[in-house]
């Protein structure tokens, strides 16, 4: 039986992945250079997340960041490199090779968790992984050359994420929406000088004021408190179904329909995480 942890982390974690998958609708629909989005997504984000505490009334902000600790930091540096390499790698690469590669996030998570956590992954939690990484690369296909940089920066981001869930796993007396909101103005003060954030018009600022309180002010904390309810391996399986998601939404708002690779392997991943989550164990009890 899974506990009531474990079942309140899937769904957190599922709402985060269905957040990080707009972001592809929100690229698709905002012309700008990554530079200039990470930029503002990234401010917007952190505005998001502290209007966020205030409503909740967290206390002591001051003195929970004098505590933070070298995790605590170690937590922001990992999550704001993970955001920025994901859109910088996009603009390297294809995009079925950012998805190929993001899809060995649970096989990386897996082997942290068991070097960090000793958490010993299930025999279901890895074919269900095996079967999302074959139904990432059947949607997106091998056909499409990519660049060697952008697919650097593409696994730099998987480890970056895989990083993060043991993370937000092992450490759960981090702050979590206090290093989320430093994460997320890290990421924008990084990305400023690169890009030309003064340029865009009011109509571009209001869709980056969206997709930085999609991506981090929802997605984000979502993910940090759904990740410290779960083993590793199954954080980043779960979050395999953004890669089908993410066409789902340009289908329904462009009328662009999905390819039948698409359909057909998308499919893969959703039936691979529920057949896992109905069948298989939890490695830890919550």
């Amino acid at each position: 039986m899974k506990s009531q942890g474990h079942r309140l982390g899937f769904l957190l974690v599922s709402a985060s992945a269905v957040a990080w998958s707009l972001g592809g609708l929100f690229t698709r629909v905002i012309h700008l250079d990554s530079w200039t989005m990470l930029a503002w997504r990234g401010l917007f984000g952190a505005l998001g997340l502290a209007a966020v505490m205030a409503a909740l009334r967290e206390r002591h902000i001051w003195q929970s960041l004098r505590e933070m600790g070298w995790r605590g930091w170690l937590f922001v540096i990992q999550s704001s490199a993970g955001m920025i390499c994901y859109l910088t790698a996009l603009t390297h690469t294809s995009v079925a090779n950012v998805a190929v590669i993001y899809a060995t996030a649970p096989f990386l998570a897996a082997g942290l968790g068991w070097l960090v956590l000793r958490e010993r992954p299930t025999t279901s939690s890895i074919i269900a992984s095996a079967v999302a990484l074959c139904g990432v690369a059947f949607m997106v296909g091998f056909g499409q050359r990519g660049g060697l940089v952008g697919d650097l920066l593409a696994l730099g981001m998987t480890w970056s994420m895989a990083s993060t869930m043991v993370i937000a796993r092992n450490y759960r007396g981090i702050p979590i929406m206090l290093t989320a909101c430093i994460s997320s103005l890290l990421s924008g003060l990084v990305a400023w000088p690169f890009g030309a954030p003064l340029a865009v018009t009011h109509a571009e600022l209001l869709l980056l004021a969206l997709f930085g309180v999609v991506n981090f002010a929802i997605g984000l904390p979502l993910f940090t408190y759904g990740a410290q309810r779960l083993p590793a391996i199954e954080t980043a399986l779960i979050g395999a179904v953004d890669a089908p998601l993410a066409p789902m939404w340009v289908w329904l708002a462009f009328s662009e329909r999905p390819t039948q690779a698409t359909l057909i392997g998308g499919t893969i991943v959703f039936a691979a995480v529920a057949v896992h989550l109905l069948m298989g164990e939890s490695v830890a009890a919550v």
